[in-house]
């Protein structure tokens, strides 16, 4: 390996602190290092500028510094070139992160002796149609989220697989993630934790407004139609709970797993269930 791109958080001292010492280290290894330009200003180094955009023709892997959304963003960005990324934390739960701050110099080490695996994470492609027309189109990799505003009544999710009707549901909204989004806002709505090697698409009602309402597993191969209505306007379509697209009844969001994939760099001493663990406190234990 001779390069690697380095991607931080804005609005974070501490970003810019990990990101001197991970640079210092990578140089004294003898590797090119790269920095998205914002960070690239802050450290007085305009000679190592690239954009993200640019990193897949320059770099041969991706550290992220920051919690898990920036890692999501990244992702977004570099969805189908197939770019491996190394999540370092700096937020809380930090469930895509492999590597902690205190942990720079291991984390080196494992990455220029290759002693680390590849796990490759499925996204999501989501196309949102009005009247026959597609508005636009999204590729995630948690979850694509439909939602009521914050004070109006509910809204009502169609849900068809493959074309056959399956089921209604009332309430705040409905999200389909990943196996990698199970962690995320399906978890906080009640969803099942799924390991990230199932090949699978998940649909989790939110608040739903039916003792029976329960999630569904579909498979990753087959397509998920979802028509919306409400007696409102007031209802969003959400991407990883990063980007915002308003929602009228009648809309229809076709979701499916996409043909992208993101590759995590992940320590081979590690396994998602330790992560799990790990990461919950205790609260497995």
């Amino acid at each position: 390996m001779n390069t690697i791109g380095i991607v931080a958080i804005k609005g974070k001292p501490e970003a810019l602190i990990v990101a001197r010492d991970l640079v210092y280290l990578l140089e004294q290894r003898g590797i090119q290092v790269f920095l998205e330009e914002s960070i690239a200003k802050k450290m007085g180094r305009p000679e190592s500028a690239l954009p993200v955009s640019a990193f897949a023709d320059q770099v041969e892997l991706v550290c992220v510094l920051g919690g898990d959304g920036t890692l999501l963003g990244i992702a977004r960005m570099l969805a189908g070139h197939s770019l491996p990324i190394l999540g370092i934390n700096l937020g809380t739960l930090g469930f895509l992160s492999e590597a902690e701050p205190d942990d720079l110099p291991l984390a080196v080490d494992n990455l220029l002796s290759g002693r680390y695996d590849i796990e490759e994470r499925s996204m999501l492609e989501a196309k949102l149609v009005r009247d026959g027309e597609v508005l636009a189109t999204f590729t995630a990799m948690n979850d694509i989220g439909i939602a009521k505003g914050a004070f109006c009544r509910i809204i009502q999710c169609g849900v068809f697989v493959d074309e056959h009707y399956v089921v209604t549901f009332n309430g705040d909204g409905l999200i389909v993630s990943s196996p990698t989004g199970s962690t995320a806002y399906s978890l906080a709505a009640g969803g099942p934790i799924v390991a990230p090697n199932v090949n699978m698409l998940l649909l989790t009602p939110v608040a739903p407004h039916s003792l029976t309402a329960r999630p569904i597993v579909c498979s990753g191969d087959q397509l998920i139609r979802i028509e919306v209505d409400a007696k409102h306007k007031d209802m969003g379509l959400s991407i990883d709970g990063q980007l915002g697209y308003e929602l009228e009844g009648g809309d229809q969001i076709f979701v499916k797993k996409s043909p992208y994939i993101t590759p995590l760099v992940k320590w081979k001493t590690g396994n998602f269930f330790e992560t799990i663990r790990r990461k919950l406190h205790g609260e497995w234990e």
